[in-house]
């Protein structure tokens, strides 16, 4: 059963940074890139970084050079470290495990094992 802990949102003043964790129970964590999403009302969760097992990160250009994905494979553990934080980045994040190949990354196959995620707020 995977469990995933999504933890570290809140509410910032635009510029500013916040961290994010997600733990990861099971052996999904290990074997697998691991990707931050967020969501809000109305609309489909967004990839905004991925990191391989190996380290490679992908980003979308809306969040790059701002959003730094990292991870701690000895504590299944992966980390959203985001600054100059806009109103536009306001949204529940997630975090999920991925399939990264040439084409990029996406969200693994069969996947629907979603955490609760993490209120990040970011005022004007």
């Amino acid at each position: 059963q995977v469990q995933l802990v999504e933890s570290g949102g809140g509410l910032v003043q635009t510029g500013g940074s916040l961290r994010l964790s997600c733990a990861a129970s099971g052996t999904i964590f290990s074997s697998n890139a691991m990707g931050w999403y967020r969501q809000t009302p109305g609309k489909q969760r967004e990839l905004v970084a991925a990191i391989t097992s190996t380290g490679r990160t992908n980003y979308p250009d809306s969040v790059k050079d701002r959003f730094i994905i990292f991870r701690d494979n000895a504590k299944n553990t992966v980390y959203l470290q985001m600054n100059s934080l806009k109103p536009e980045d306001t949204a529940v994040y997630y975090c999920a495990p991925n399939f990264c190949s040439g084409d990029g990354c996406r969200l693994l196959r069969n996947f629907a094992s979603w955490g609760q995620g993490t209120q990040v707020t970011v005022s004007s």
